[in-house]
């Protein structure tokens, strides 16, 4: 995996740089987001490992799936990441152009699960509490796991806080065990 991120960040990285001198970044992120998930579907890997397709066969038929979602620069950084047989790296560049992103506008996306759906108030105190811990604005998702059995775990990044019975139980079983 790091060397995969190894080969992603300078790509990443001339990404982010022309999305910010062009003000783009959310623009480019989108379609990093798209061009992401079409690198990832199993038919068009399956699709751009044929031996007998070249560089530019790859980006038109990538492209083309991807549609109205890029504009002409994203065309253009498709086909150089297909010159080079980069294609396979997307959502890598997508992870670390995020990255770039969040780290320029000062914020840390959170993902907040929790074991029934939480009211607004509690979302709010809960992300104003996080605000002031973290030190930076949050970008908030939010799942329902059920097998939480209640309570709540809040993932920022390397972050990990479990608040959740399930998490509760286990570190007891552990504790008793030991």
């Amino acid at each position: 995996m790091a060397e995969l991120t190894t080969i992603a960040r300078p790509y990443a990285k001339a990404a982010f740089l022309f999305a910010r001198e062009t003000n783009a970044l959310a623009e480019w992120e989108s379609m990093l987001g798209v061009a992401a998930a079409v690198a990832e579907d199993a038919a068009m890997r399956a699709w751009l490992e044929q031996p007998k397709l070249n560089g530019e066969q790859k980006a038109e038929a990538f492209v083309e799936v991807c549609g109205d979602a890029l504009n002409e620069s994203g065309r253009n950084f498709i086909a150089q990441l297909a010159e080079y047989g980069r294609l396979s790296l997307l959502p890598a560049i997508f992870e670390l152009y995020h990255a770039f992103v969040a780290a320029q506008e000062s914020f840390t996306d959170l993902e907040l699960v929790s074991a029934y759906t939480l009211e607004d108030a509690e979302v709010e105190r809960l992300v104003g509490s996080l605000k002031q811990r973290l030190g930076r604005e949050v970008r908030v998702t939010q799942q329902v796991d059920e097998s939480l059995i209640g309570g709540v775990l809040i993932r920022a990044g390397d972050t990990v806080i479990d608040g959740s019975v399930r998490g509760r139980l286990a570190r007891l079983a552990e504790q008793l065990n030991s």
